[in-house]
């Protein structure tokens, strides 16, 4: 079974044919109640393999030991041919961060020679949020964005629309790894 960890946004964009949209943060919310509908084969894909890799983490908490990420991630699959459903064309969330990024440090960097040199600060506390996000594998500034009005789909998936409709595979049907 594939799971797609991306935003509902992110997922209606491009996703591979045949896997399930579940949002990290559905995920996170609801891991046990994932976990006892998965079985034990499950391939976790995302843009990157961040995500794909934090939901791996923490369905390994919950008793699923044989979860793979898929390299390169939805972008890697589909430039190898893979067979994916394409929708409306969107920026993915790594872009739009590094567009938001890049725009602070320059507004910062700017703000410091034409109106204060204390608004350089700006420029300093988005290169240590960057730092910081590159240590610990997270982006608070992915998750913000992610929140954003174009960044949501019509239908964003809830417990009842991709948890509970997820076919469930007893642990002794579940192919061997």
């Amino acid at each position: 079974m594939i799971i797609d960890v991306r935003s509902a946004a992110e997922f209606e964009s491009v996703h591979i044919r045949g896997s399930y949209d579940v949002p990290l943060p559905l995920l996170s919310e609801h891991t046990d109640e994932l976990a006892a509908r998965l079985g034990s084969r499950v391939v976790l894909v995302c843009q990157s393999g961040a995500r794909a890799e934090q939901a791996r983490q923490r369905l390994g908490a919950s008793g699923i030991t044989t979860a793979y990420v898929l390299t390169g991630g939805v972008p890697g699959f589909a430039a190898a041919g893979g067979d994916v459903v394409k929708g409306k064309d969107r920026w993915d969330l790594e872009r739009q961060v590094r567009l938001a990024a890049g725009s602070l440090v320059v507004l910062g960097l700017a703000g410091g020679k034409f109106i204060s040199p204390r608004i350089r600060t700006l420029a300093g506390v988005i290169g240590a949020g960057l730092t910081f996000s590159a240590a610990t594998n997270t982006c608070a500034m992915g998750r913000a964005l992610s929140a954003m009005p174009w960044n949501k789909s019509a239908t964003e998936p809830t417990r009842e629309t991709a948890i509970m409709n997820l076919p469930v595979i007893p642990a002794e049907q579940t192919p061997a790894a």
